[in-house]
């Protein structure tokens, strides 16, 4: 059955174009993107031309950290290039958005790898997906001691950390984790700061010692 709100503007293109775009956002439907359509043309166009503007510079301008894999506007992101930061610690997030959840925290003073994925077969994302070299790169500095798995406590996350693990443990560095104050199924993104807190500080080693 065909929506009859949009066949009421079958004829804009302009319009249909907008709803449908606006659609592409996690959690937005047809009626949401409607509903946002019609609120920035009839009460804030010079906030839709902002938005515009801002999401073609940022399409055109932000790219990945050569270090860090985060988003940036240059070669090194804001934190890469904070020399006060320990050098020893490097936590690995799958999202931007988690690497956020833990800057929120304030009780992490190391540095990030973004792996801006995880482990999911189910959706076509198998292990070997993820940019390996890039972070075996990253971790074989010679400074970088721990490696901490921030990758959420979801199936996917799960199967990221494990395959992780053995291949970081052979480059001869420390694998924790994240301590379970993350619940089952969470995901650090929509975490409160103090759990991921207690759970950066409570991190357990995975997998022994390193010989």
């Amino acid at each position: 059955m065909r929506n009859k709100g949009f066949d009421a503007f079958s004829g804009l293109d302009p319009l249909n174009e907008l709803i449908h775009s606006l659609r592409r956002l996690p959690g937005v439907g047809p009626k949401s993107a409607q509903r946002l359509a019609f609120h920035l043309l009839q009460h804030d166009r010079d906030g839709a031309l902002a938005l515009g503007e801002s999401l073609l510079k940022a399409v055109k301008e932000i790219q990945h950290c050569s270090r860090c894999n985060n988003f940036c506007h240059s070669d090194l992101c804001s934190i890469c290039s904070d020399s006060k930061r320990k050098a020893s610690l490097v936590c690995v997030v799958e999202t931007p958005a988690d690497l956020s959840a833990i800057e929120a925290t304030q009780t992490y003073n190391g540095y990030y790898y973004v792996l801006m994925g995880r482990a999911s077969p189910l959706d076509g994302a198998h292990p070997d997906s993820l940019d390996w070299p890039k972070l075996s790169k990253r971790l074989s500095d010679t400074e970088v001691l721990e490696c901490i798995l921030a990758t959420n406590f979801t199936n996917e996350g799960e199967a990221t950390a494990v395959f992780l693990t053995e291949r970081i443990r052979r480059l001869g560095v420390k694998v924790s984790r994240l301590a379970r104050g993350v619940p089952i199924g969470g995901e650090l993104e929509y975490t409160d700061p103090t759990t991921v807190a207690r759970a950066l500080l409570d991190r357990r080693q995975v997998g022994g010692d390193i010989d």
